[in-house]
């Protein structure tokens, strides 16, 4: 694997608790991918069953010390938690292991810092890292913890903390501001696609379920695509036409959701994913292939509920079925809609079986007109854009590629 900037190829330690909730195995085996993601080599993983973290070091002191042995005999240089530490644990058990500690929340906020592209993906990234980083300051200063404060008596290491979280404030502030000029800018798009009365349809799912493999088919768009998590934090949207019947439909492709995604994400990339929210439906990819999809898909509903993106309609696209030995079909509720569509976004099965999907429920949806003047013929596309675009916040903004693209680019592949 080619050396990433955050953990460049650094042997590490993978170290679970099994507090009785959930599959543990395949929290695992997520946190192997997301430690490879981010450019590590799992040489080991440690595990222990708890009923309730210990205070301390999250592991317990006989743990924590059955770890740093392993670190030494395997030559470990980092220890990956799959929980969330709190800055003391993370603390103590950096002075106990004598090698660096980074838990699941560090682990996902190094990845899209590695990956954000975009002028709004590194400012979301940033934004984000900030926030997690100003509950862990101390970290930095710890010759100096004995230092007290008061009259006569601040010490250089209290003076430093306190211009820390100081320049740190004002950096967020900032951040929130540019941000949420962007989000203005993606508002107006939006609303340009509203009074065209253009339907639009985001592909959400759980990261690594094929979403963008799945958007490049039906929009022949070049969207990177890799067998690992979060390969895409760009959210992108195409013009895709449908024929007559439904004519041209806004098409985007979204970041991967993942289990006990950070709050910090969340929050932060809020204004990408209001792509999402301001969708007219929801294609939910699922990995047809995967022994925990069904965890994977409430894992999704979760996050979509949080965003307020629950209420959209929702289609359940049922990927890699090659792979899991099905055929292509369509599945419809009581109510006679189309709930499933059992595709390959591979190799192609199946897809005409979706586009009849987003076909019918464009024309089903309240409000949009679905006319052959109101819509962009395939060869005009070239000629048309999204309506009242405004231009970027600064220059360090790239405007979209071409006229028929939007970039958000991001962060929740």
């Amino acid at each position: 694997m080619a050396e990433a900037p955050g953990i460049p190829s650094m042997r590490a330690a993978l170290v679970g608790v099994d507090f009785g909730a959930g599959d543990f195995t395949a929290s695992l085996e997520e946190l192997s991918l997301l430690a490879r993601s981010a450019g590590a080599d799992p040489i080991t993983t440690i595990t222990a069953k708890r009923s309730s973290p210990d205070a301390a070091h999250f592991v317990g002191s006989g743990k924590a010390d059955e770890i740093k042995m392993a670190c030494k005999l395997d030559g470990i240089e980092l220890v990956i938690f799959n929980h969330a530490l709190s800055p003391a644990q993370q603390r103590n058990l950096e002075r106990r292991l004598e090698v660096g500690v980074v838990d699941r929340t560090s682990l996902i906020l190094d990845i899209f810092a590695q990956r954000a592209k975009s002028h709004e993906g590194k400012l979301q990234v940033e934004l984000a890292q900030l926030q997690h980083l100003a509950t862990r300051l101390i970290r930095g200063w710890t010759h100096l913890e004995r230092q007290k404060g008061g009259i006569g008596l601040r010490g250089p290491g209290e003076t430093q903390l306190e211009t820390d979280r100081r320049l740190i404030g004002e950096r967020v502030k900032q951040l929130r501001t540019r941000l949420t000029k962007l989000r203005k800018q993606h508002e107006t798009q939006r609303r340009a696609r509203g009074r065209n009365q253009t339907f639009s349809v985001s592909l959400v799912g759980y990261t690594n379920a094929g979403k963008s493999t799945l958007f490049n088919t039906l929009t022949k768009a070049g969207v990177y695509v890799a067998n690992q998590l979060f390969a895409t934090l760009d959210t992108t949207s195409r013009r895709l036409y449908l024929g007559e019947e439904a004519g041209s439909v806004v098409i985007s492709d979204t970041v991967g959701f993942v289990r006990e995604l950070p709050h910090q994400l969340v929050a932060a990339f809020r204004a990408t994913l209001e792509e999402t929210i301001h969708a007219d439906l929801l294609l939910h990819v699922v990995d047809g292939n995967s022994p925990v999809r069904m965890e994977q898909i409430e894992q999704v509903n979760e996050v979509l509920r949080e965003i307020g993106a629950d209420h959209i309609p929702q289609i359940l696209v049922w990927n890699k079925i090659d792979a899991a030995g099905l055929e292509p079909g369509v599945e419809r509720d009581e109510y006679d809609k189309i709930s499933r569509v059992f595709i390959s976004a591979h190799s192609g099965a199946g897809l005409d079986l979706l586009r009849d999907a987003i076909v019918e429920s464009a024309k089903a949806a309240p409000g949009l007109k679905h006319t052959k003047e109101a819509q962009l013929d395939p060869s005009d596309e070239a000629q048309h854009g999204f309506d009242d675009e405004e231009p970027p916040v600064d220059g360090s903004l790239d405007g979209p590629a071409d006229n028929m693209t939007t970039t958000n680019h991001v962060g929740p592949h």
